[in-house]
């Protein structure tokens, strides 16, 4: 089967940056707007997705007009529920329990929270859904993350190692069947 090009778009700079936001939502900065349209500028994509949030729908909705291609919204591709720990910024959790999070989110993750490996299942049960044509996903760093885990089989340790800032661009080329496969194309950051 012929595979397809994947672009995910994190959302751009909130109003109120600094903050663990899973579930939590927040408002987009114009510069965060702005930051996302430049990013995407020259993709050829047939249709846009986002996760439903806000932070990932606003920037969505501009870059699907942009483009003329359909939106639809798909809440898999949120971003891991931090729990109690959700909306708060990091200086405001224990470091401790922080640090045992950050080395591994499955066996620590935050109170009441989800676990690494229940993102990386619902991402990668989005994936498999996606049709198999040019997509703009515009999402959240940790399901970027869950994506590459999904399909390039990265190990959670090593998904640290790709800065995903705000407006981060990734390109994959994916191809669709039983577990799914993609290469790299490019990441923009």
């Amino acid at each position: 089967m012929a595979g397809f090009d994947l672009h995910l778009l994190r959302h751009g700079a909130l109003v109120t940056p600094g903050l663990l936001m899973g579930r939590t939502d927040g408002v987009p900065s114009e510069a965060g707007l702005a930051a996302c349209m430049a990013r995407a500028e020259g993709l050829a994509v047939e249709a846009v997705v986002h996760s439903g949030l806000a932070r990932s729908e606003a920037p969505a909705h501009m870059l699907a007009a942009a483009h003329g291609v359909p939106l639809t919204c798909d809440p898999r591709w949120r971003e891991l529920d931090f729990g109690a720990w959700d909306g708060l910024a990091t200086e405001s959790i224990d470091r401790d329990s922080l640090g045992r999070f950050y080395d591994d989110p499955d066996a620590h993750a935050p109170p009441g929270g989800e676990p690494w490996s229940a993102l990386v299942e619902r991402v990668g049960a989005a994936v498999a859904e996606l049709p198999a044509r040019t997509v703009l996903v515009v999402t959240h760093g940790g399901a970027m993350r869950a994506a590459l885990a999904h399909l390039c089989g990265f190990a959670q340790r090593q998904l640290w190692a790709f800065d995903l800032p705000y407006a981060a661009l990734l390109s994959l080329r994916v191809w669709p069947g039983e577990g799914g496969a993609a290469q790299i194309r490019g990441l923009r950051s």
